[in-house]
């Protein structure tokens, strides 16, 4: 009777043991955050990215949507989950950076994140009403100093957002001033556009946006970028013009974090497999369907690097134009 009870013990201590392999953090999948609803820019790029990236780490990689407070509550809910590699958020300058700078009730900084990839960056153009007398950045910034007694308004997809920084920065760089009008996204700014109830925008492209312009709706007059990008040949870079050449280096990008203290060779596996999805020509032929175009490869050293060095420029814009969290 020993020896059975004995082997009965042995026999659940394995049954007890499988269980738990079963549910150790390996087992599960990754979940990627993207801290928008369905349907919008990031999460095209999340549900493009998500399976060759499950299949480059050899476990499945499930997207997940949480929006709320300018992508806050998704990066806080990262946070709080375990420091383990198996929950990544999908964010840009806005979420990570911003709002912190921009949102009281924010209580992280970017140094919580690690950026493990860069993974797209996108073409942010000037977008206006289709009657604005404007026809290039030069001309918009000539119209702004002309039209003094009553400033051209300027629609951003919110208060803080990368967009609102880096107007607010024209207006003070180049003497002009603007009327901002903050709105909940960019679909609801980009139909007001086309309404002409406001007289222009600093967005990312996409399609849509494009199609609007080819009915004569709204105006794309330029584009951030020190050249004409690959994906938009046909409107010119504000570097082709003198008033805004200063402004040519701001990018819009989206990437892949984790909570800092994430273990090393979990990151570097993330990283891995970040890189190799990113040089699949299928992904790249789908991103740039959205007029997106796949980050360039970097090392986790460059990660880190670009990441502190977008962290400092961005609070340094932010505190040069007095920008207080609310």
């Amino acid at each position: 009777m020993t020896s059975l009870r004995k082997c009965t013990t042995f026999l659940a201590g394995m049954l007890l043991a499988a269980g738990a392999l079963a549910q150790a953090p390996a087992a599960k999948p990754f979940t990627l955050m993207v801290p928008y609803p369905a349907g919008g820019p990031s999460d095209t790029i999340a549900r493009t990215l998500h399976v060759p990236m499950g299949k480059a780490l050899g476990q499945s990689v499930i997207v997940e949507n949480l929006g709320g407070a300018g992508g806050a509550v998704a990066a806080q809910k990262v946070l709080s989950d375990p420091a383990d590699g198996r929950s990544l958020y999908q964010g840009s300058a806005n979420e990570v950076i911003l709002a912190p700078l921009v949102n009281a009730a924010v209580k992280y900084k970017a140094e919580d994140f690690r950026l493990v990839h860069p993974v797209s960056t996108g073409v942010m153009v000037f977008v206006t009403r289709h009657d604005l007398p404007v026809n290039s950045a030069d001309e918009l910034i000539a119209l702004a100093r002309k039209n003094k007694d009553k400033p051209l308004t300027y629609g951003s997809v919110g208060l803080g957002s990368l967009y609102h920084l880096i107007l607010e920065d024209v207006q003070q760089r180049k003497g002009v001033q603007f009327i901002h009008a903050p709105y909940k996204g960019n679909a609801p700014l980009v139909q007001d556009l086309g309404g002409g109830q406001v007289d222009f925008a600093l967005l990312a492209y996409n399609p849509a946006m494009g199609a609007m312009a080819q009915q004569g709706r709204v105006k794309i007059i330029g584009q951030l970028g020190a050249q004409r990008s690959e994906l938009l040949k046909q409107v010119p870079s504000v570097s082709e013009g003198q008033e805004l050449k200063d402004f040519s280096s701001y990018t819009i990008w989206s990437g892949f974090f984790v909570p800092k203290g994430t273990p090393e060779p979990v990151v570097a596996r993330l990283h891995q497999g970040i890189v190799a999805t990113l040089k699949d020509e299928k992904v790249r032929e789908q991103l740039a369907a959205q007029t997106t175009a796949p980050a360039a490869t970097m090392s986790l050293e460059e990660a880190a690097s670009f990441f502190t060095s977008e962290t400092a420029r961005y609070r340094a814009v932010a505190k040069a134009i007095k920008l207080q969290p609310q």
